[in-house]
């Protein structure tokens, strides 16, 4: 048998496959990437033996938990936990704390199905810890510059081409904005910390110590930034990437409107697709609506109303840039150009894309 194993860097560094036998409510709080809940116990059975344990005692919520985890329901669950592990022969078994859990599973899968696995010891809690470590020293030991410009001006693409870069709205699941939602949701806040603290974890293992963020607020859709990171933001160098309006314009409509309609349509269908994807839009018009102003905010939903229904009548997304443009020059630009000013003093280069890119790489390679 493989040794239980406390290595959680080598658990994330290599993507080892995870077996989490935590309740589902529990897993859904917060998991690990590469983890797939087989539970011990259903939420229901947890809460009966959570209940009796404040009660009677440990001893009698295991007698407990073993009465609720019987016969053909016990079968049912060693034979997930036993396809697992001869799908993950390189994998590992968790709890909560490396506990009773899962030295249950691991004792089961022995006796009843012949399986030595390993479990990690310490369980989440350890594992959970170990990230957020990992995440507090990269803030105190690394380096970091932050790539700023305006709405649609491409930051996420520039990011894709830096091998340094930590693609922050790429963990969210969101691109930043009011706009910024996709059609399937958000991570919860403890998984977007545990993407994040991977993706520092595999870059400063692959020698990087000096990394690219895109300049982003407290929080990214639902997803806020861990606070030492936030508060670093507002210090760390900028490089300023600029492009043309038409251009960002183009990048808009692409995104906002061709990319995320496609995005509803895979996730509903063609017929249902569209009408979820045009709610999208209006609501995020709509979530601004204040800081537009009435005659503003009433234009721009009239535009909108219009492109929305020539694109249902006809498929084309040429009247999408009215709205766009209203949208940048009087909303977004004049927020963006107060931002530049007052960042101004940490300004160290500014660039078109090739530009940028080749001066990012140059600053931060290992």
């Amino acid at each position: 048998m493989r040794e239980n194993s406390s290595n959680y860097r080598d658990l994330f560094l290599n993507d080892r496959p995870l077996m989490d036998v935590r309740a589902p409510i529990e897993f859904r709080k917060g998991a690990f990437p590469q983890a797939i809940n087989r539970p011990l116990m259903e939420d229901a059975e947890r809460e009966k033996v959570g209940t009796c344990y404040k009660q009677r005692g440990q001893e009698a919520a295991i007698e407990l938990g073993h009465r609720l985890v019987s016969g053909a329901v016990k079968e049912q669950r060693i034979a997930a936990w036993a396809a697992f592990a001869r799908a993950n022969p390189e994998g590992y078994l968790y709890c909560f704390r490396g506990g009773l859990r899962s030295q249950i599973v691991q004792q089961w899968l022995k006796s009843e199905a012949g399986i030595d696995y390993p479990r990690v010891v310490g369980g989440y809690k350890a594992m959970r810890t170990f990230l957020i470590d990992t995440t507090e020293q990269a803030m105190a030991q690394c380096r970091f510059v932050v790539l700023g410009g305006y709405t649609g001006i491409g930051k996420t693409e520039v990011l894709a081409q830096l091998p340094s870069a930590l693609d922050l709205e790429g963990h969210a699941n969101h691109r930043g904005s009011s706009f910024g939602r996709h059609a399937t949701p958000q991570p919860g806040q403890i998984d977007f910390d545990n993407r994040l603290a991977i993706d520092i974890l595999k870059k400063r293992a692959a020698g990087f110590e000096h990394f690219v963020l895109e300049d982003e607020g407290r929080m990214v859709g639902s997803c806020s930034l861990p606070l030492s990171l936030c508060r670093g933001m507002q210090e760390y160098p900028l490089v300023w990437l600029e492009d043309s309006f038409e251009n960002r314009v183009e990048r808009i409509l692409k995104d906002y409107v061709i990319d995320l309609l496609a995005e509803f349509v895979a996730l509903h269908g063609a017929e249902q697709g569209f009408p979820v994807f045009a709610e999208r839009l209006r609501q995020s018009l709509s979530n601004i609506q204040r800081r537009l102003g009435g005659e503003r905010a009433q234009r721009l939903v009239a535009l909108m109303d219009e492109a929305l229904a020539e694109q249902a009548r006809s498929g084309a997304v040429d009247l999408h840039r009215a709205w766009i443009e209203g949208l940048l020059r009087e909303y977004y630009d004049p927020m963006y150009a107060f931002q530049q000013e007052k960042k101004r003093e940490r300004v160290i280069f500014t660039g078109n894309r090739e530009e940028v890119i080749g001066y990012l790489a140059r600053l931060t390679c290992r």
